[in-house]
């Protein structure tokens, strides 16, 4: 089962035109999917626009009565989905965003590294998009190896904000047994997906990259990237894990 789990918070916009382009998408690559969407508090019409998609998509939406934030919203979808795994050596959990500006065409170039014997896939801004991403994106991107130089992250991930990415659900099973019932994401903003990152590498045997599409000209609403406040909470991230020594790879990861 691929899990697909789409946080969402006011993306009347473009929540529906996504979960559309995901079932054509699915359609051409037959292997069984179920979307999870979290709508966080949404004061717009998000909750009014997902309703209709129920009745005709393998769709869930859960809902926070109060905004809780991208950390909290990833978090709940991923223990959902772990909960609902059945095969969780096998089953897949693909994370993107709800503003259309992660390709939902990409989502069978994950899954197939996944297959072909990866745990966790990452996505990166392909060459050719390089120009199209925001120069605050750019800049911060740019410097996050630095201040991450000594954290635990994988050789092979070359954006470690990217939240674009693929696990093979039995990773995040691990991750999250080692809080004990503690939040695996602690972290403000896009930090989140470089402590999602921090989590899975012990118990990931094989960490990958891949190119995918960044087309930040659909988002139909300002951005929600804070620069400054990433490098912070990042930073603090790298402190905190800076005390451990990175884990080996969990052998019994399969």
């Amino acid at each position: 089962m691929i899990y697909i789990c789409i946080p969402a918070f006011n993306e009347a916009r473009t929540v529906g035109l996504l979960l559309w382009k995901i079932r054509h998408v699915m359609a051409e690559f037959p292997r069984d999917f179920h979307l999870l969407v979290l709508d966080d508090g949404s004061s717009d019409a998000t909750g009014d626009v997902l309703d209709p998609y129920v009745r005709v998509l393998p769709l869930t939406v859960l809902r926070n009565a109060r905004t809780e934030g991208y950390a909290a919203s990833v978090e709940r979808l991923i223990r959902e989905a772990v909960s609902r795994s059945t095969h969780p050596k096998r089953d897949v959990v693909v994370v993107l965003q709800a503003d259309f500006t992660e390709a939902p065409e990409d989502i069978p170039t994950l899954i197939k590294r996944i297959e072909g014997g990866a745990d966790v896939v990452s996505g990166q801004v392909a060459a050719g998009d390089g120009e199209r991403v925001p120069r605050t994106h750019r800049w911060t991107r740019r410097g996050l190896p630095w201040l991450l130089r000594r954290a635990p992250i994988p050789e092979a991930v070359r954006d470690p904000l990217s939240g674009f990415r693929a696990y093979r659900v039995s990773v995040l099973k691990r991750a999250l047994a080692e809080r004990n019932g503690d939040p695996l994401l602690t972290r403000a903003g896009w930090a989140a997906n470089v402590e999602l990152l921090v989590a899975v590498a012990p118990h990931s045997r094989r960490t990958e990259s891949t190119e995918v599409s960044l087309r930040h000209e659909l988002r139909q609403r300002e951005t929600r990237f804070h620069p400054w406040n990433t490098v912070v909470e990042t930073w603090n991230l790298a402190r905190q894990v800076r005390r451990y020594p990175a884990l080996a790879p969990d052998p019994e990861v399969s």
